[in-house]
């Protein structure tokens, strides 16, 4: 049995390594963003409300332009777009600076020009997380990931206790100057790393047409869909902990910025402790598993934190609840690296990024507003039972297991013979596959069509249906409509995995001869 891969194999490769570097500097900065800003907020009225509301203004753009961004991660140059993204950060960073330096920072400017910044992180994310598998190999991507994790909570650990530091002795806005230089740095890096795009790779899609395909993939993939689901449950009531904290710290435990940096600290020690340990836990354990005994713990911390007044305990509840919450987040980011073809991966990838920041975005504002009313320690309590409940209900939901499947591209489809060339956007184009089924293979065909038809709407079909032929005894008629001719030959060349292969020949294999195929194309009535 191969051992897994270590934690840090990754960056024995290079390019890997100076881009991981590269974004750990910008994630460094962007705590540091957001410490300074939920600050410059503390001591304003309503300030549990407004603190909380950095957050949201943070990551409600993700929720927004999530799958958008996908789209233009999967149709555009990675790299080039990720420049374009860090310089437009750039300049909201300098005028970020450049006016609370003035002193003409109000709450909703703050407030807005987060937004933008957040709007650039929307683009960056799935976008820098859709090349990853183009920088290491597959059995490393697991590692990877853990990497990612490690990087978000390093700079968690590092960024609020810089941020605190340089808050204490010369002001905000040092640390939103701190936080445009990162994005600078990461341009540059990006800049001088020459990208070489696969050799096989087709044209672009069309930006709505890829829009839609991504729906088409998370509408039609029960397995994408109950990873979202499982993250939302898990991230609603956990996200009560990091909105709160500034307020935990200040008014509870009467600590000020450094404290604060202190106890994110601590939950991004645990963090990185988690992402260390990622691999040997995936070995260990089941992903049920994990998403059960995580969510335990973090409920459990949640509870701790809530009841305890004595700042050293409370740091060291915050340990294994940044453990928890990595162990968590880590192994479905993970899942999904792994589960998703190159396809649409960036979309996919932008979807859980939708599902999860969106889920950060509501949560937060929802908690800021019940320990507004209700108080801090019953929103936290609240939030620990929501939590231990969410895990009570994975034997009910459970994650869908794919460490088995194989996702890589598989191109079997043999190229369609047809005696007109049609124009590549010509549509909607009807695929018909015909089938002679033996009465005793009826019951097993209808079965797996079930699968079949989930493979042929993932990659492309709007439309499907299996008939039964009325003047044929045994025969069996698939068919499904695909919007263009340019969307069935990316059915033909990039979009079918190795899993959908095992399908389609499972499928084939009930068959007394092989399938015969018709490609109904439009023709226009004059």
């Amino acid at each position: 049995m191969t051992a897994p891969a270590s934690t840090w194999s990754p960056l024995r490769i290079g390019v890997f390594r100076v881009l991981w570097l590269a974004v750990l500097g910008s994630q460094v900065g962007t705590w540091m963003q957001t410490v300074g800003a939920q600050w410059l907020l503390v001591d304003r009225p309503g300030a549990p409300a407004l603190v909380s509301l950095v957050q949201t203004a943070g990551t409600l753009p993700v929720v927004l332009l999530a799958l958008p961004a996908g789209v233009l991660a999967d149709s555009l140059d990675r790299r080039r777009l990720l420049i374009w993204v860090q310089l437009f950060m750039l300049a909201i960073g300098v005028l970020l600076t450049g006016l609370t330096m003035a002193g003409q920072m109000t709450p909703p400017l703050l407030l807005a020009l987060t937004f933008g910044l957040g709007c650039g992180m929307a683009m960056t994310n799935p976008t820098y997380q859709a090349l990853i598998p183009e920088l290491v190999p597959r059995a490393q991507l697991p590692s990877a990931a853990a990497l990612g994790s490690v990087s978000v909570n390093l700079a968690r650990a590092v960024g609020p206790a810089v941020a605190g530091v340089l808050i204490a002795h010369t002001g905000v806005a040092a640390v939103f100057g701190i936080n445009a230089a990162s994005f600078l740095l990461f341009a540059v890096v990006l800049f001088f790393w020459r990208r070489h795009p696969e050799p096989d790779e087709m044209l672009p899609e069309p930006f709505l047409a890829a829009l839609r395909a991504g729906g088409r993939y998370v509408r039609h993939s029960p397995t994408l869909r109950r990873f979202l689901f499982r993250i939302e449950l898990f991230v609603l009531p956990a996200v009560a902990l990091w909105a709160l904290l500034p307020v935990l710290a200040s008014r509870r435990l009467h600590m000020g910025a450094g404290g604060y940096g202190l106890l994110l600290a601590a939950l991004g020690a645990g963090a990185v402790g988690g992402a260390v340990m990622l691999p040997k836990l995936r070995e260990a354990l089941s992903d049920n598993r994990m998403l059960g005994i995580g969510s335990a713990i973090y409920a459990l911390a949640l509870a701790a934190v809530a009841l305890v007044r004595e700042p050293a305990v409370v740091v060291a509840a915050l340990v294994p609840a940044g453990f928890a919450w990595i162990a968590v987040l880590s192994n479905a980011n993970a899942g999904l690296q792994l589960f998703l073809p190159n396809w649409v991966r960036a979309r996919g990838l932008g979807t859980y990024q939708s599902a999860f920041f969106g889920g950060q975005a509501l949560g937060a504002f929802g908690w800021g507003l019940l320990a507004q009313h209700a108080g801090l320690v019953p929103a936290l309590l609240v939030a620990a039972a929501m939590t231990a409940a969410g895990a009570a209900t994975i034997p009910l939901w459970p994650l869908i297991d794919t460490r088995h499947l194989d996702r890589e591209p598989a191109t079997f489809w043999p190229e369609p013979r047809l005696t007109v060339e049609p124009d590549r956007f010509a549509g909607p184009v009807v695929v018909e596959v015909t089938y002679a089924i033996a009465p005793e293979n009826e019951p097993a065909f209808l079965a797996a069509a079930g699968a079949l038809r989930r493979t042929r709407m993932r990659t492309g079909a709007v439309r499907w249906g299996l008939f039964r032929a009325g003047e044929v005894a045994g025969e069996m008629v698939e068919v499904y409509v695909v919007l263009t001719w340019d969307e069935h030959l990316r059915q033909h060349a990039g979009r079918l995995t190795g899993a959908d292969r095992e399908i389609d020949l499972r499928v084939q294999a009930l068959s007394e001869r092989p399938p015969t195929v018709v490609h109904l194309l439009p023709a226009r009535p004059r």
